[in-house]
């Protein structure tokens, strides 16, 4: 049973949850700590509770923005434990992440659109002046300064996938305010110039490849061409799209698609698999590889020459549910209510895991950001998570990073890299609006046609 301020928040939001869609009052100055139900307590209806996993997670990149740039920090830890000192550390992806989350926040009445436009308006010009290496970001960024912190030793310069995921953010946000009124229109032009400044071109290192680091210091000795299928499909589609420093269609079927060695046609748990997933042949890999890309990209009808990517998105978590529902390694608390696999936090550290490294810990991320492919499949995660679990998994914002019941281990600690994708993927599934956006984009649609994608988007 719910005492105290926790229960009167939870019975308002029974009564004002209806509202929020088109509430004009912020929220930012408000408790979101709420404990999670618990029995004898009334339920949230499914769009209650998708509202309020929205509300508190969209707060990371609000009120636990860092300060000086508005953008995501790496982590929040609420023990206030960084053995790294890395507290205001801003993360490039989850930075686009974030800026799509705040879309939503206004559209969902969190805050006003006015507030909104006014963070979004102070994170652009932060990366206006923030450290760029042929227009790339860094991985990581000196959250008071905007100078590269390294993310490795050689991984001290431009990181072209982190800065992908922070443009399809920005296009989406650029796309919101282009009608607007003539501050919202002059941020657009901002956000065009900066997209525009990045070399998408120079990242070939002379090849058909996409390379995923370059270094003033170290030059291509990363040496990592960026080949498919993982995470970074929507770093090629944004090269081919840029107007002014845009990559031949080749690079693409050379490159990420490997000539074609990219398919496959493997069925784990009779899930057809079109795409032959890096490190783990013949089954999936971790489950953000079919987040990060298709925050804008809209995976609905999308295919070209090697997937249907929404029923290869579908597939891939359904995969993940079949494997955590058959548990062969007997981990506590798996089943159709606790599925899901991805790189977060783990008992031993930070971990890629997914049915092929499975360490006993579920990334709530994992089927949340897999809203829109398995509705009802991930709902019942949600409402497990919220309901059963409780404070032991959730709190100001959202639900933890990653928990083992094995192990009995719940970490009060978040990512940025994976609460970003919660926000954004519930909404796309609940109205597309982030996908709509993103997807308007002439460039964006140019850059599509050019890799031979079909799309009902495609002009």
């Amino acid at each position: 049973m719910r005492t105290g301020k926790n229960y009167i928040l939870h019975l308002l939001m029974l009564i004002l949850s209806g509202n929020l869609l088109s509430c004009n009052q912020t929220s930012t100055t408000t408790d979101n700590s709420d404990a999670a139900t618990t029995q004898g307590a009334e339920k949230l209806s499914d769009d209650e509770l998708l509202t309020l996993v929205q509300r508190n997670t969209f707060q990371y990149f609000w009120n636990g923005a860092e300060p000086t740039s508005g953008l995501a920090r790496e982590r929040i830890h609420m023990d206030g434990d960084y053995p790294q000192n890395d507290q205001n550390v801003i993360t490039t992806g989850a930075s686009g992440f974030g800026v799509m989350a705040i879309l939503v926040g206004i559209e969902r009445g969190f805050i006003t659109r006015q507030e909104g436009f006014e963070r979004l308006q102070k994170a652009v010009d932060y990366l206006g002046k923030a450290d760029r290496f042929h227009g790339a970001w860094p991985h990581w960024m000196q959250g008071e300064t905007g100078k590269v912190k390294p993310f490795g030793k050689k991984d001290n310069g431009g990181d072209l996938v982190e800065s992908a995921f922070l443009v399809q953010g920005l296009l989406t946000v650029r796309q919101y305010f282009a009608d607007g009124n003539e501050q919202e229109k002059a941020l657009a032009s901002k956000i065009t110039k900066l997209w525009q400044e990045v070399e998408w071109d120079w990242y070939r290192n002379g090849t058909n490849a996409l390379f995923w680091h370059w270094s003033p210091n170290y030059a291509w000795e990363m040496n990592f061409p960026v080949r498919g299928y993982d995470e970074c499909l929507v770093m090629y589609v944004l090269a081919a799209s840029s107007p002014t420093h845009s990559i031949p269609a080749e690079v693409y079927h050379e490159g990420w698609a490997r000539s074609g060695g990219i398919k496959a046609n493997v069925e784990p748990y009779g899930h057809k698999i079109e795409l032959k997933h890096n490190g783990a042949e013949g089954s999936v890999g971790p489950l953000f590889w079919s987040h990060y890309s298709y925050l804008g990209l809209d995976p609905r009808s999308l295919k070209d020459r090697y997937a249907d990517y929404w029923q290869h998105n579908r597939n891939h978590a359904l995969v993940h549910r079949s494997y955590a529902i058959e548990n062969p390694k007997g981990f506590k608390g798996y089943g159709e209510h606790a599925w899901g696999f991805t790189s977060s936090y783990s008992p031993k550290g930070y971990a890629g895991h997914s049915p092929q490294h499975d360490l006993g810990v579920i990334s709530p991320t994992a089927a949340l950001s897999s809203y829109p492919y398995t509705p009802e499949e991930s709902m019942q995660v949600i409402r497990h998570l919220y309901e059963n679990l409780g404070d032991k998994v959730w709190g100001e914002y959202g639900f933890y990073d990653a928990y083992s019941e094995t192990e009995d281990w719940y970490p009060q600690r978040y990512l940025g890299i994976d609460q970003g994708p919660i926000v954004v993927m519930i909404e796309n599934g609940r109205s597309g609006m982030l996908w709509d956006l993103f997807m308007s984009a002439p460039e964006v649609q140019q850059g599509l046609k050019k890799l031979g994608f079909e799309s009902p988007k495609l002009k």
